[in-house]
């Protein structure tokens, strides 16, 4: 097993990379192959409660949700 890698999203960025894995599962099936790592990985994400990120720029705090 390869290192774990963790990041932040927000909902909108959640939505997108759900998104964007849907297509490619929709892509191996066209090409009749395995899903089930991306199956795997879509779950993971679906079920991971989205960041709430808060961001100082030039002294300015601002709050991501």
């Amino acid at each position: 097993m390869g290192k774990k890698v963790m990041i932040s999203l927000d909902s909108y960025e959640q939505r997108i990379l759900i998104r964007a894995l849907n297509d490619l599962r929709s892509q191996l099936i066209s090409e009749d192959r395995a899903t089930d790592p991306v199956d795997e990985l879509m779950i993971k994400i679906a079920d991971s409660k989205p960041r709430h990120i808060l961001v100082a720029e030039k002294g300015i705090a601002r709050e991501y949700r």
